[in-house]
């Protein structure tokens, strides 16, 4: 891990890791990670920009898109300031409450993410399965007020972590963390006493967000499936499945990697430490890259908006 020089006062200090065992060549090893933040900064921020400037686009469906892509930038920004000074300048040492602040980041716009994910399934049902009423169910004010709803919930949610962390004490002062920014499950490790409160909180509302928000998903899509099924023409069918296929690759590159990081943590001690990170790095830094990307490919309006941007720029 090498020297760190910290001093020792009455809140705790948390050390931030990289690669272990590879720390000459972690500058080197950051260019990727670097390049995973430009991708996603860049691309997330595009989408908002052609979302704003696309009258076209001016829809519910976009409107959501547009949240998500704010939501993954607050994701990119919630986990860039350590990464950068970890690997980039070997500043490991991170204070209690800044470790704190961070955690309760990265969680609220991942709990976020997947309320989002939901809205825009519903979207998707409502849209397939009951067109005549679309406008009518998803008005501006509809979809203003799941938005705050999703953000609400996560807030409500999440605030409880720093609360019982508070609590608990942190006996010593190179309190060593498994990656480059802090996560919930990482730092109640390190408590010198009975963290069972914060494991059965942290999986509770697991069950209760990401497993009700993913059994929701699953089951407008089985309702979309079943309306499709009920379309005369394949050629139809297929092309209302297709409008769908952003929205399941968003889901799936979301919850997939989720769902491993936290079977990971809690029943994968005897795993090498590389997996651990390669678990994390995927789930936070893979879908604010991939969602723009996804919806850049599959979205033919917002196709033509970032190739007029593109010629725009050229000449």
């Amino acid at each position: 891990m090498g020297n760190f020089k910290i001093n020792v006062s009455d809140a705790p200090f948390f050390i931030l890791t990289g690669f272990p065992g590879t720390e000459a060549m972690e500058p080197w090893l950051s260019f990727p990670l670097l390049l995973l933040y430009a991708i996603a900064i860049v691309g997330n921020i595009l989408i908002l920009l052609i979302v704003k400037e696309e009258p076209s686009l001016h829809q519910p469906m976009y409107y959501f898109l547009s949240l998500l892509s704010v939501n993954d930038l607050g994701v990119s920004f919630s986990t860039l300031p350590t990464v950068l000074a970890a690997l980039c300048f070997q500043a490991r040492v991170i204070a209690f409450n800044v470790c704190l602040a961070q955690m309760f980041f990265i969680h609220l716009f991942s709990w976020t993410e997947s309320g989002i994910l939901l809205a825009m399934s519903f979207d998707h049902y409502v849209a397939i399965c009951n067109p005549l009423h679309y406008a009518a169910v998803l008005t501006n004010a509809r979809i203003v007020a799941m938005g705050l709803c999703t953000v609400l919930r996560s807030f409500a949610l999440i605030l409880v972590f720093p609360l019982l962390l508070h609590r608990l004490p942190f006996c010593h002062p190179r309190n060593i963390l498994s990656h480059a920014y802090c996560l919930h499950v990482d730092m109640i490790k390190l408590a010198c006493t009975d963290v069972s409160l914060n494991s059965h909180y942290g999986l509770s509302i697991v069950l209760f967000t990401f497993g009700l928000d993913s059994a929701l998903i699953l089951l407008s899509y089985v309702l979309i499936f079943l309306s499709v099924l009920a379309i005369a023409s394949p050629g139809e069918r297929l092309k209302t499945l297709n409008t769908c296929v952003s929205h399941v690759l968003a889901v799936l590159i979301f919850y997939v990697p989720m769902v491993s990081v936290s079977i990971v943590h809690r029943f994968g001690a005897g795993l090498p430490h590389a997996v651990h990170t390669l678990m994390s790095l995927i789930y936070l830094f893979v879908p604010p890259m991939l969602n723009p990307i996804i919806y850049s490919i599959k979205t033919k309006e917002i196709q033509r908006r970032l190739l007029k941007m593109l010629f725009r720029v050229r000449s």
